[in-house]
């Protein structure tokens, strides 16, 4: 079989081209695929130190935010969607947030809920949004450039102000899972299930790089996500979250050993969670099924998930130690999944092709996971 990274620089190259973002076709962005395939682009960098690799990371951002941090074209609006003037709008492209990039416009006002056509419309999700600036965060990481760190924090504040909800008769604050566009109207006000884990994992790791004038309301937002998060439990069946609460439980370990601010306790809690769920997935017989009945992008962030276990401990804790082996003998599970998905026979099935994007840029995170990582 061909190299892990030769797998993966062919799938993220296909989907530069198929994409728009190299070539002449006109760009197609969704802003979850590209947060990963951001990611992904490093990595290959991280290989070789291929200019190529790291120019088409920087244009994916660029193309991010000039097409999904922007009005549709077919909409009534036009500039940037968070209606500042366009050359301020260049100079803080995440200041109102992103659009997920889905196919149909979002649903206006006054228009009766569809659970089904939701999916397919468009407006802002919380949880996308936190990727990208675990995306951004890495670009700068990488290049040293700080104007991508101060974008991913102005996305922070921004998306936090807009999402978070104070009961009137007291307690602890609650998130909107899917916002408008403009991030003026709840489109779906339920919370998402690791909503309030995603929102503190992310504040706190780019806390360390944060401005002064910026890191006031940074510690308020992460004080808000961790009353949100306090009595939370996170276990899940699915895959995809399984696999997310892994990556935030490794994405945590470097900031262990803080001070008064060790996160140990709460990387404890997400780790035996991430147990749990990989327990209910094991027993769901789902790797047992035909391609057909399988989507890969959600097992496929559980590999990944696996994957940056393996590569993140022992930290030196023997508690968390303890966690991380058992975590990473589960190994085996992710070489399983990306065994069945690099099949040609498998990637045939309608379930691949109709999520063709994310499900390669899925596959190249867990083939290459030192993008995604940093390490």
């Amino acid at each position: 079989m061909r190299s892990r990274e030769a797998l993966a620089r062919d799938l993220m190259w296909e989907f530069a081209s198929r994409t728009g973002l190299v070539g002449g076709a006109p760009p197609r962005r969704y802003l979850w695929t590209d947060a990963f395939a951001v990611c992904n682009f490093l990595g290959l960098h991280r290989r070789r130190g291929e200019g190529r690799d790291l120019d088409a990371a920087l244009r994916l951002v660029g193309q991010v935010h000039r097409v999904l941090g922007r009005h549709r074209a077919n909409d009534a609006r036009s500039g940037w969607i968070s209606g500042l003037p366009e050359d301020e709008g260049e100079r803080h492209p995440t200041g109102g947030g992103l659009r997920i990039g889905k196919p149909l416009p979002e649903r206006p006002p006054g228009e009766p809920f569809d659970p089904d056509l939701e999916w397919e419309r468009d407006g802002q999700y919380f949880h996308y949004l936190t990727q990208w600036m675990h995306a951004l965060g890495r670009v700068s990481s990488d290049t040293g450039q700080a104007i991508f760190h101060r974008w991913a924090v102005e996305l922070a504040l921004s998306a936090h102000a807009a999402f978070t909800r104070r009961p009137e008769g007291g307690g602890p604050p609650r998130m909107v899972w899917k916002m408008s566009v403009d991030l003026r109207r709840p489109l779906v006000p339920s919370m998402g299930h690791h909503d309030p884990l995603d929102a503190l994992v992310s504040y706190l790791t780019l806390r360390p790089g944060a401005r002064e004038d910026t890191a006031a309301a940074l510690d308020a937002a992460i004080a808000d996500a961790e009353a949100m998060a306090s009595a939370a439990g996170w276990a899940t069946e699915d895959p995809l979250g399984t696999g997310g609460l892994l990556l935030a439980g490794c994405r945590l370990l470097p900031l262990l050993g803080a001070g008064s601010d060790d996160r140990s306790a709460l990387v404890h809690r997400i780790l035996a969670d991430a147990e749990a769920g990989l327990d209910a997935f094991a027993r769901s017989l789902t790797l047992d099924r035909p391609a057909a009945h399988r989507l890969a992008f959600r097992e496929l962030g559980l590999s990944l998930g696996l994957r940056a276990v393996e590569r993140s401990g022992p930290v030196g804790r023997p508690d968390l130690d303890g966690q991380l082996a058992g975590l990473s003998r589960q190994r085996a599970l992710a070489a399983r999944v990306e065994a069945f998905w690099v099949e040609p026979a498998h990637q045939r099935a309608p379930t691949w092709a109709d999520h063709l994007d994310i499900n390669s840029v899925m596959l190249a995170a867990s083939l290459l996971p030192e993008g995604y990582l940093g390490i």
